[in-house]
């Protein structure tokens, strides 16, 4: 068994949370669709904005979040990756990165379902705090 840094682990926990969010975004997208009389079949172009105008906003949340997880993440992905290699992925680092998956697990549940966006915007902010952390352990290290 290699060894390898702690911090990989809630890496690859929220990337497999996205994937669950693929998952959802098409068990909600393709029954609406076809409740919409969409022929996907011989469906050509068009974007999620084009369904928007078609579809109910409930079947279109999984997607706005799917989203997401590929925006603000990418920044999370980078600077754990970061804090793996200087040796620095254990401890409140850890920590940390787990309450900022567990958070962004969460705002997936919250827009997913119920969709209140002072209850979205709360816990994004909170997983933003986790980030900036992340960022600034990162800088005193590598500054």
């Amino acid at each position: 068994m290699t060894d390898h840094s702690p911090i990989l682990a809630p890496i690859v926990a929220l990337i497999a949370w996205s994937l669950v969010m693929w998952v959802w975004m098409y068990a909600t997208r393709i029954p609406a669709m076809n409740a919409a009389k969409i022929d996907t079949m011989n469906l050509v172009g068009g974007s999620g904005a084009d369904l928007k105008a078609v579809i109910p906003p409930k079947a279109q949340w999984p997607a706005d979040n799917y989203n997401h997880l590929m925006e603000q993440p990418t920044l999370f992905y980078a600077v754990a990756l970061v804090l793996a290699m200087l040796g620095s992925g254990g401890g409140l680092n850890l920590t940390i990165a787990w309450a900022y998956v567990g958070l962004r697990v969460v705002h997936s549940i919250v827009q997913a379902t119920v969709n209140r966006v002072i209850v979205r915007f709360a816990i994004f902010m909170l997983a933003t705090l986790c980030l900036v952390a992340l960022t600034v352990h990162a800088a005193m290290q590598v500054f």
